[in-house]
């Protein structure tokens, strides 16, 4: 194999999902693609990486010091939905349903990968809530051990501060089965209940 190729392959492989063979039809596709695209490609990765930026707000990616959701003047500026990753904001913003703002965390607290809580942009939320009049947390962190022991620990250093804290609806997923749920599951379906 020619060892442009294989170096090609070696980089691609490295993308999360993607496997050698995999990697060797977008190497071959990228290869019969016109120069120009493959320019305006790299580019594009390049662009990315090397401008990209915190949001100095909320810490969600954007191109400017302040992300189109936190300069928007038409969003809640009252509600923050606290999330582990970028990839959690872009999840609730395809839902349409939510006008608040954000903050990312970049993580959760995980003392088995080494990440404590001063890892976390937990001491930023606190100035927010504190300079910018926000009267709503919403927690929205996955439902796992880290995800609960980081929403605790949360609500504990916003104790004393002028805020409600709330926490996404946990139970029975839309086409579950409730024998193939877990007791923790069951026990959040159970407190979360509505009347109908």
């Amino acid at each position: 194999m020619s060892k442009l190729l294989e170096r090609a392959v070696d980089e691609l492989a490295k993308l999360p999902g993607v496997g050698d063979r995999t990697a060797l039809r977008l190497a071959l596709h990228l290869l019969r693609q016109q120069p120009e695209q493959v320019t305006a490609f790299t580019t594009a990765i390049q662009d990315f990486r090397t401008r990209i930026r915190y949001c100095e707000r909320c810490n969600n990616l954007s191109d400017e010091p302040v992300c189109p959701i936190c300069s928007d003047p038409t969003r809640d500026g009252s509600t923050v939905c606290v999330v582990e990753q970028v990839k959690d904001v872009l999840s609730i913003e395809n839902t349409g349903q939510y006008r608040g703002l954000y903050h990312v965390l970049g993580g959760i607290i995980s003392p088995m990968q080494g990440i404590a809580p001063s890892d976390l942009k937990i001491d930023l939320l606190v100035e927010r809530i504190a300079r910018d009049g926000i009267k709503e947390v919403i927690l929205a962190l996955n439902t796992s051990i880290e995800g609960e022991t980081t929403s605790y620990y949360i609500s504990r250093k916003l104790e004393g501060l002028p805020v409600t804290i709330s926490a996404i609806a946990r139970g029975i997923g839309f086409g579950d089965e409730i024998d193939y749920a877990d007791e923790i599951t069951l026990v959040h379906a159970l407190h979360n209940r509505r009347t109908l």
